[in-house]
């Protein structure tokens, strides 16, 4: 029996969880999809909230627990640290911590994960950016003579002049290219639209290597070219003609890369666009105007890029090691 004496001995968030915890476990998969459908945010972020609670509610079952308290969330974050990175601990953590709000907010289950914190995720690089040496070595590894290659030496000539990610890609159609003004552009569904409400600039390179790959894709007149017809196409025995999908996008982009002899965990098919935001602003480009470019929404996130550079370009390094090797110090 609990007493007014042994409550008070309780932890905070256990005597919350005494007074009203349900009987049955609260953390399920049908609760799991309600919270999911309740969230305000991009699928994306769906998915990984409902992976990280799937997570938690796995661990739970390993562990054999039911009514989760605040301890348990404790534990189950210190095991997370042995395991993952600090930004995949903090989505796992923020997920929880999110649905025992929900819970809270429905009022069927105390907030057990009250200023419980998750790890600092340091802006700035997680991905390399490629020189302009290094991007045509890629380039020119790539067989123009076939389909694949048609096809590949586009996809990646549009990721790294116009800096698209890997689903405004597999989202483009052929009737999303168009002509504006004096200019010949691509619409795109950017991350979190809706529509195609966004365009960018296809240079004549480009254009010319798209028109060749669906020149060639096309030629025998075998299928409709309707209004819906993607841009870029699976080669696929079992899925040839279908639109490409993003997962085929960084299997391709990372392929071509280690063909190249460019085989690094931090050069995946981000660090193209990351490569045309760097270069950009190599080339004298104006915050403003990079932003514009990368469709970033916060300016903030393009002065991540800046200062990173800035960092690169820090002197205090050379300096240092000029002083106690008693060396003249040059700034290139």
């Amino acid at each position: 029996m609990t007493t007014a004496l042994s409550l008070l001995e309780l932890p905070a968030a256990s005597r919350e969880h005494e007074q009203i915890a349900p009987k049955e476990p609260v953390i399920d998969e049908a609760m799991i999809k309600k919270f999911i459908a309740y969230l305000d945010v991009s699928r994306g972020t769906m998915i990984n909230y409902e992976y990280g609670l799937k997570t938690f509610l796995l661990w739970m079952k390993l562990k054999g627990l039911t009514r989760p308290l605040r301890c348990d969330i404790l534990r189950y974050k210190k095991e997370l640290k042995e395991i993952y990175k600090p930004s995949t601990l903090a989505l796992l953590l923020t997920s929880v911590k999110l649905f025992y709000r929900f819970l809270a907010t429905e009022g069927c289950f105390p907030y057990i994960a009250d200023h419980i914190k998750t790890p600092t995720v340091l802006k700035g690089y997680k991905k390399d950016y490629l020189t302009s040496d290094q991007i045509k070595s890629i380039l020119a590894k790539i067989d123009r003579n076939t389909l694949i290659g048609k096809r590949d030496y586009a996809l990646l000539l549009l990721a790294l002049t116009d800096g698209l990610r890997t689903i405004e890609i597999s989202r483009a159609d052929v009737s999303d290219m168009r002509i504006n003004g004096n200019s010949e552009v691509l619409y795109v569904q950017g991350k979190g639209r809706l529509e195609k409400d966004e365009f960018v600039k296809i240079s004549p390179e480009l254009a010319e290597a798209i028109r060749e790959y669906l020149t060639f894709r096309d030629k025998d007149n075998s299928v409709e070219k309707d209004e819906g017809r993607p841009l870029f196409e699976s080669c696929s025995d079992r899925n040839v003609g279908q639109r490409i999908t993003t997962r085929s996008i960084r299997w391709i982009i990372k392929g071509r890369m280690k063909a190249a002899g460019f085989d690094s965990e931090r050069l995946t098919a981000h660090s193209l666009r990351h490569t045309a935001i760097t270069l950009s602003l190599l080339a004298g480009a104006s915050l403003q105007e990079v932003q514009q470019f990368a469709r970033h929404s916060s300016i903030d996130t393009t002065q991540i890029y800046a200062h990173n550079l800035d960092c690169l370009d820090n002197p205090c390094n050379e300096q240092i090691t000029a002083a106690i090797f008693n060396q003249n110090f040059n700034r290139q």
